[in-house]
């Protein structure tokens, strides 16, 4: 590729807008549009995983005038410091005095050191004088290597174990969140983000999916879990502590009414029942007195607490208890029936709307300010907040989760972080990358070329003095 010297006009330092080299260069390229602008994919790269180019801004274009003028003035000196030997030489060999000596050794070693240093600067960003003299133009040559190195450095440096460690001790963030989050207005703030990333979630979900998953699970856990055993368990309590009396006293008072309003379903059905040779008021007495006395039995277990088919009922319910937790005919009985229910479709439909229920709950609760989930959520991070804030045992556990997250993340991850630096740097466009660097350190560079001037001279001038001191 042919080279331009930065400063000359139409080189690579013209003005950059919108990406684009004005004058024809690609955006992101060299001004000849060579590799590594985004019109071209970097080599070892797919088009569909490149990285961004490495944009030229006008921000950036404004530090390169700067980095020119700085240039200008390095170069000046040079050239006074040149005419300055010129002159001094000029009236040393007129014999106008032994001052020109020492103005011509300062004048000349500060050329050296101006150009020396010139050479050292323009070494980084191209080859001198367009000559490909080794170990020049370093930055477009060695991009690839400093960017590894660069990657390895940050690794080692930033991304170890002890490190993070002590910079995350030294944050605090347990006492931070606390104080933080102890603040009623943040408490809101991240009540509310919490909510939108919820019903975020939840609106993303496919009802369809989750619900296969909710059934599954449900189902796959009813089956592998026995059941019989823990009802036995809680029957039993409920035995024990006569909480199913209530229950019984509900069904002796439903039965009462049911029979007084249906006195003459119940004669009908013992009627229809007797012999077809009994005459028709035998019949009907015989069911009269049926009813009567199924009437007074239902009455009276209604309203004796002590009434034996009551305790029958207690002793059946114990027994039936025990033989669930150790008949093992009951409780494979059980099992069946348990089966048997999951494989209805009528069970399935049901544990499938779990979740749609479940989901419309939680996104009316998450979009209602007052609801009581977000009340408690609000309540539950002032509350922690506080705690934090206060609670150095709490600060402590806080700050070695994070520290232990955060250690685990970059000595898991640390070759793919560092990658990132080595793979972003290696994507650049040489070119591109060495104008954008100059842009921003460039003007200090011009100080070295400045000072080289300077001490150059000054050294120069102490050799000659030393020198002549001595031959003197």
């Amino acid at each position: 590729m042919e080279r331009t010297e930065p400063d000359e006009p139409g080189g690579p330092d013209r003005a950059v807008r919108g990406g684009a080299v004005e004058g024809g260069g690609r955006p992101g390229g060299g001004p000849d549009g060579g590799a590594g602008g985004p019109g071209r994919p970097q080599a070892g790269v797919a088009p569909s995983t490149a990285l961004p180019a490495f944009a030229y801004t006008e921000a950036d274009e404004e530090k390169r005038r700067g980095v020119r003028r700085m240039k200008m003035t390095a170069t000046g000196l040079l050239l006074g410091v040149a005419l300055v030997f010129v002159l001094a030489t000029w009236a040393k060999n007129a014999g106008l005095g032994g001052w020109a000596g020492y103005v011509a050794a300062a004048a000349e070693a500060g050329m050296v050191g101006a150009l020396a240093d010139w050479f050292a600067v323009t070494a980084l960003f191209r080859h001198p004088l367009g000559i490909p003299i080794p170990h020049t133009a370093i930055i477009p040559n060695k991009k690839d290597q400093l960017g590894a190195s660069l990657g390895s450095f940050v690794g080692e440096n930033f991304l170890s174990a002890d490190v993070v460690r002590v910079r995350l001790r030294a944050v605090g963030i347990g006492s931070r969140l606390g104080a933080w989050l102890a603040q009623p207005a943040h408490a809101d703030r991240v009540t509310a983000e919490l909510s939108t990333a919820l019903r975020g979630a939840l609106t993303v979900l496919r009802d369809s999916d989750v619900q296969a998953v909710v059934g599954e699970a449900i189902t796959r856990r009813a089956e592998a879990v026995e059941i019989a055993p823990g009802i036995g368990k809680t029957l039993q309590k409920v035995v024990a502590d006569g909480a199913h009396h209530r229950a019984v006293d509900l069904i002796c008072t439903r039965a009462h009414d049911w029979l007084i309003f249906h006195s003459d379903s119940v004669m009908d059905a013992v009627e229809g029942g007797a012999p077809g040779w009994t005459p028709r008021f035998v019949d009907k007495k015989i069911g009269e007195r049926v009813y009567k006395e199924l009437l007074r039995f239902v009455t009276e277990m209604r309203d004796m607490p002590g009434h034996p088919a009551r305790g029958a009922i207690d002793r059946f319910l114990g027994d039936f208890a025990a033989d669930l937790q150790s008949d093992t005919d009951t409780r494979a009985r059980v099992e069946r029936l348990k089966s048997e229910l999951l494989a209805r479709s009528e069970v399935q439909d049901v544990i499938a709307s779990v979740w749609s229920s479940v989901r419309a709950m939680i996104i009316s609760a998450a979009e209602d300010d007052r609801s009581e989930l977000r009340l408690r959520a609000r309540a539950s991070l002032l509350s922690l907040g506080s705690r934090l804030a206060t609670d150095s045992r709490l600060q402590a556990k806080v700050d070695g989760w994070v520290e232990d997250a955060a250690v685990y993340v970059v000595t898991t991850y640390r070759g793919e972080i560092t990658s990132l630096i080595s793979d972003t740097v290696a994507s650049w466009d040489a070119e591109h990358t060495s104008r954008k660097i100059e842009a921003h350190i460039g003007r200090d560079l011009q100080f070295i070329r400045i000072n080289g001037t300077v001490v150059g001279a000054l050294a120069g001038l102490l050799i000659y003095t030393v020198a002549h001191a001595l031959g003197a």
